[in-house]
């Protein structure tokens, strides 16, 4: 696997500090816009340009801020360029591309898990269809808010038991890739904000257990599962480390710990690429 890049933002001024691969910062950039973030596949990248300048992200506008702040992602299994244009008006346009750096993902093995998690009967597919629904929609919001430009906060201590993009078995079974972070710990550990945002949803599901979902502004957003108990409701306002819930084990889990995803829109991404620290602190 990649080593883990290196972010720093000083000021307005972005710096990458090139950290084996993972991010480099080209002899030939462009100095009218800028970029920081992990370029693996799963990274999210902040980008900086002058004020009022509109920018695309593969021929699609994306929502920038009055300072000139944007946000994108790379998909975990992304292998095609990404196209960044920005249009100025009194100098030639920039185009550049974004190429994903290629990772490798371990396999998990995960037995000891009811059945119904597994295969779940008819009723319970409709309930989780409803759910998927409204994470779906909930995922789409394109908001105002800047929660996504600081660093992320690992939400919890503990030992990290679960990589992003691994394989998944379940029971014997062939699964999705696990497209989060897991965090193990006690039952009953507070689980933090990782950022400033608004709460979208706050409910228990069947899979997630105890769920919480955080909007970051421009289709970031965090979200919190497995919880024993949870402290915040949906429109609550929440500050970078505010306690938002208890670890706990509902939902599809073996044992208590907090299944942490980042995504931009529907686009799962590591949120181990964008934390200030590699892993999280220990219990």
């Amino acid at each position: 696997m990649i080593a883990r890049r290196a972010l720093l933002a000083t000021g307005a001024a972005f710096v990458l500090l090139p950290k084996a691969s993972a991010d480099v910062l080209r002899k030939d950039e462009d100095p009218r816009i800028s970029l920081r973030g992990s370029y693996e596949q799963g990274g999210l990248l902040i980008g900086k340009v002058a004020p009022g300048i509109p920018v695309e992200i593969d021929g699609q506008p994306v929502h920038v801020t009055s300072q000139g702040l944007f946000v994108f992602g790379l998909p975990w299994d992304g292998e095609k360029p990404i196209r960044v244009h920005a249009a100025f008006a009194d100098a030639p346009d920039y185009e550049d591309v974004v190429q994903p750096l290629k990772r490798q993902y371990d396999i998990q093995s995960i037995t000891g898990l009811p059945q119904e998690y597994v295969e779940p009967p008819p009723e319970v597919l409709e309930r989780m269809k409803r759910e998927r629904e409204a994470i779906w929609t909930a995922r789409q919001a394109d908001t105002e808010g800047v929660g996504f430009f600081e660093p992320l906060e690992w939400p919890c201590a503990g030992r990290l038991s679960g990589v992003y993009g691994s394989q998944r078995i379940l029971n014997g079974k062939p699964m999705a890739p696990h497209l989060a972070v897991d965090v193990a710990a006690p039952e009953g550990t507070p689980i933090h904000a990782a950022a400033d945002g608004i709460v979208m949803i706050a409910d228990d599901y069947h899979l997630e257990g105890g769920f919480t979902l955080i909007d970051h502004g421009h289709g970031v957003n965090t979200c919190y599962l497995h919880q024993s108990a949870r402290f915040v409701k949906a429109g609550d306002a929440v500050q970078q480390g505010d306690v938002i819930g208890h670890i706990g084990m509902t939902g599809r889990a073996t044992g208590p710990h907090c299944h942490w995803g980042l995504n931009w829109f529907q686009m799962k991404l590591d949120p181990s690429r964008a934390t200030k620290m590699p892993e999280p602190p220990t219990a």
